[in-house]
């Protein structure tokens, strides 16, 4: 059973900056293309960003890019989302969701497995 967990969420003020943090476990990690979605309430889920299985492909949504990194340790089975020059309407619940051996994609359904979600405040 794939199980994803996310951390590392909180309030911060405009500016500020946080470090998310999804484990994996249940899988063989190195296989998982791993994948940032969030959700403002009354939104749609939204892609963030995303880190291919193999080759180290990221991609990120046009609103993060420059501001938001991500990056995998396959020794501690988990994918990491640095956050700075975080903005208030980058608040969100903020979800890691993975595809084995997938390709990377904006679509939510693309991913099989999701984490429980983590809350990111970003005060004015």
């Amino acid at each position: 059973q794939v199980l994803l967990v996310e951390s590392g969420g909180g309030l911060v003020q405009a500016g500020g900056s946080l470090r998310l943090a999804c484990a994996a476990s249940g899988v063989t990690f190195s296989s998982l293309t791993m994948a940032w979605f969030r959700q403002a309430p009354g939104k749609e889920r939204e892609f963030v960003a995303a880190l291919r299985w193999s080759g180290g492909t990221t991609y990120y949504t046009d609103s993060v890019k420059g501001r938001f990194t991500v990056s995998r340790d396959n020794a501690k089975n988990t994918v990491y989302l640095q956050m700075n020059s975080l903005k208030p309407e980058d608040t969100a619940v903020h979800y890691c969701a993975a595809a084995r051996y997938g390709e990377i994609s904006q679509q939510p359904y693309h991913y099989a497995y999701w984490g429980q979600g983590t809350q990111v405040t970003v005060s004015s």
